[in-house]
């Protein structure tokens, strides 16, 4: 009976021995599977950021040129005294884009319309962009009357702002108020969502120094939808190089945060690894005792 004691001790000793070793290369296969795919994240993140910022250089060069097209529209406005009307049917049109992995971009430019819906609910939108397209149709998709993907895909051109201010010119709507939400580029670092008024033909008209431009009547509406085009132009060069910034930045964060992953799982798998070595010494350790 002791004879039978003294040989299952040993017996279920060397089980959970071989339960544990079990458990110490399983972990650590999974510790290796998961240090593999963070790594591969990693680099693709890394490209990701290079790609934003060599794409960032030319959407700044592209935001300056579109600058000129948008502030020179404004100053025929401003120096004639134009003034949008207070009550009446209003447009918003909101510029943002198709593609996400850039932070709360979209997100930001959704909050400001949802304030301004708040205010004015009874406003149609034209959306640029399915981001934003997605968040506002949750909560006003009846207010949407026009949107656009695949538009500022690349860097933007006034060939592309020139065909959406035409298909709302083709809605035969009349609005006697525009306003254009985009996000405003500050630095490399920083965006703010802003809004931007684009005037219609009837408030160019009746404008106090309207007459000094001697521009006839008639080409009035000519006038305002080749600034419109310029003011959604603007708006759409600015939105691009926030965008990219916004993406380059997002894309470092997450290099790090890999970064700093990729540190920690190494030291778990080192440990890990360790153990595994530790308890095959031993069990050799103790086999090499045993036959002595």
């Amino acid at each position: 009976m002791s004879f039978v004691r003294s040989s299952v001790r040993p017996v279920s000793q060397v089980a959970k021995q071989l339960s544990v070793r079990a458990n110490n290369y399983a972990t650590l296969r999974e510790i290796e599977s998961r240090l593999k795919s963070i790594k591969n994240i990693e680099k693709i993140t890394n490209t990701m950021k290079i790609v934003a910022s060599t794409k960032l250089s030319r959407a700044q060069r592209a935001m300056t040129e579109s600058r000129n097209y948008g502030e020179t529209s404004n100053e025929v406005f401003a120096k004639s005294e134009a003034v949008a009307p207070e009550t009446g049917s209003k447009l918003i049109i909101v510029s943002s884009s198709d593609k996400g992995l850039c932070g709360g971009i979209h997100s930001q430019i959704s909050k400001a319309v949802r304030a301004r819906l708040s205010v004015e609910p009874e406003s149609d939108i034209v959306i640029l962009g399915d981001k934003a397209k997605i968040q506002l149709a949750r909560t006003w998709s009846s207010n949407i009357v026009l949107s656009f993907n695949q538009i500022g895909k690349e860097v933007p051109t006034f060939l592309e702002a020139l065909v959406v201010a035409d298909e709302i010119t083709k809605l035969g709507k009349s609005y006697d108020k525009i306003e254009i939400f985009y996000n405003q580029f500050k630095s490399g670092i920083s965006f703010e969502p802003t809004s931007v008024p684009a005037f219609t033909a009837e408030e160019l008209t009746s404008a106090p120094n309207f007459s000094a431009y001697e521009v006839e009547e008639d080409l009035a509406s000519d006038l305002t939808e080749f600034s419109l085009a310029n003011a959604i132009y603007w708006a759409l060069a600015e939105g691009y190089a926030c965008e990219q910034s916004a993406r380059r930045s997002a894309m470092d964060n997450a290099s790090k945060n890999a970064g700093d992953m990729i540190g920690k799982y190494s030291i778990l798998y080192n440990r890990t690894r360790q153990a595994v070595i530790t308890n095959e010494l031993v069990d050799i350790i103790t086999g090499a005792s045993s036959l002595e």
